[in-house]
């Protein structure tokens, strides 16, 4: 990946020297920066009106100490962050990380993706993301409420319904959300839907919870159809095995495939007749154990120590559902050799840029994660829409309006490609498509 354009070339370097030590956030603005050459070419009142240099700024870094007391009555410090990146499509919307790889950066480049993620979505909403280096794993319920209050007391004082809309993302599920919720409700004294993900009980969306995982899939199968394929017969390796892998793991279940991996950060499993999902959930949703503990139950299963090897295993489909970068070069090769035909990122970022060009190279459908995952901002967008009504849609209803969402951001991305000259590459297509609907309504709004 190479940026020749003179002006972006020098942007990425300011880049790098603005924000020192930040691998991930530099990676995420080559890729985009790489794809908008002819952009560049093409409106040079983008650089006259600094366009490129206002979208790689944040508009706001917040950054405080979230002190909390443990079960032992110790005192505990960690650190949490709001960045709120780009509030020209509406107010910021992303989720919160809550794990101990939590730090600026991080949280720097996935605000950076969300603000194209959520551009594409064709819905209001600009990008933010948040988190803190807190690890739930291990905690109890008492402690991740205390923690939660306590970041919450903090944060509380830079959102709102209209302002930033913050969500869930690893390590922030259904507990920690209601926690937050709660917090908020009790500092400020209103009831608003000023996060999503919450309860069904008290302003959540049904689909919600299954949303970026099928999202995922609706993403894949337009691909798949628009090159005379469907999931139909095939074999998918899924990483992960959190919210995003286990609801992609259901759809694509639906759709006609058969999934025979997941993952978690010890290791990964194998079962060839299947993966049985009602069990995953139960292990890892309700009773918080490490997968391996899925032979247990599937003796005729196997468990492999190490999950960035779970690539070695042959398949049709692969969707990265884990984290960023798990999956590298080497692993890529060994995709193709042995015969992968299509790979759509469920994680952010889960492909390193090597990766990602050795799949391309080698005539690999890819999707990128800015738009095969945003089907879980998709319908927080539209928990918004339902907490502002107070009328609360059907889960067909919101089902329906995901997948057509996932369609066209499909052929969105399809039509920016063909466009600037590059046609059938999803990733320059998604980049493009995001950031032209953003770079007009910032041009529109002036220097702001």
């Amino acid at each position: 990946m190479v940026i020749e354009n003179e002006y972006l070339a020098g942007l990425m370097q300011r880049v790098m020297k603005r924000n020192p030590n930040e691998p991930e956030f530099h990676q995420a603005v080559e890729e985009v920066l790489c794809s908008l050459q002819g952009v560049a070419d093409e409106h040079p009142e983008f650089i006259e009106r600094g366009i490129f240099e206002a979208i790689v700024e944040p508009e706001r870094i917040i950054k405080f100490r979230v002190p909390w007391v443990d079960d032992n009555g110790k005192v505990q410090i960690n650190r949490g962050y709001r960045i709120q990146f780009n509030s020209a499509l509406g107010p910021y919307k992303g989720g919160l990380r809550f794990h101990p790889s939590v730090y600026e950066g991080v949280i720097k480049f996935l605000g950076f993706e969300q603000i194209f993620k959520n551009s594409l979505t064709g819905l209001p909403i600009g990008g933010g993301k948040g988190g803190s280096d807190f690890d739930p794993k291990g905690k109890s319920d008492m402690e991740v409420m205390r923690f939660c209050q306590s970041f919450m007391t903090e944060l509380s004082k830079h959102i709102g319904s209209d302002t930033d809309v913050p969500a869930g993302d690893i390590g922030v599920g259904a507990r920690e959300i209601g926690f937050l919720f709660g917090q908020y409700k009790r500092l400020m004294n209103e009831n608003t839907g000023v996060l999503t993900g919450k309860g069904i009980s008290y302003g959540g969306s049904l689909a919600r919870t299954e949303a970026t995982g099928y999202g995922l899939c609706y993403y894949t199968e337009a691909m798949l159809k628009d090159n005379n394929s469907s999931f139909a017969g095939k074999t998918v390796v899924i990483s992960g095995s959190g919210n995003v892998a286990i609801y992609a793991c259901e759809k694509a279940t639906q759709l006609g495939a058969k999934v025979i991996t997941m993952s978690d950060s010890n290791g990964y499993i194998v079962d060839k007749n299947g993966i049985d999902l009602e069990l995953i959930k139960r292990l890892k949703e309700v009773e918080r154990k490490r997968i391996s503990e899925y032979i247990s139950f599937h003796p005729q299963a196997e468990y492999h120590e190490g999950c960035t090897l779970v690539w070695n295993t042959p398949c049709d489909i692969a969707l990265p559902c884990a984290t960023q970068n798990e999956l590298d070069k080497a692993a890529a090769e060994t995709l193709i050799k042995n015969g992968v035909m299509a790979v759509c990122e469920g994680a952010n970022m889960p492909n390193t840029i090597e990766a990602m060009e050795t799949f391309q190279a080698n005539g690999v459908l890819f999707g990128p994660a800015k738009a095969t995952n945003a089907g879980g901002v998709a319908v927080s967008a539209l928990e918004m829409c339902q907490n502002s009504s107070r009328h609360p849609w059907t889960f067909e209803a919101v089902d329906s309006e995901l997948k057509s969402i996932m369609e066209n951001i499909y052929e969105s991305s399809c039509k920016a490609a063909e466009k600037y000259g590059v046609p059938g590459n999803l990733v320059a297509g998604a980049n493009i498509a995001g950031f032209l609907k953003v770079a007009d309504a910032m041009m529109a709004q002036g220097i702001v």
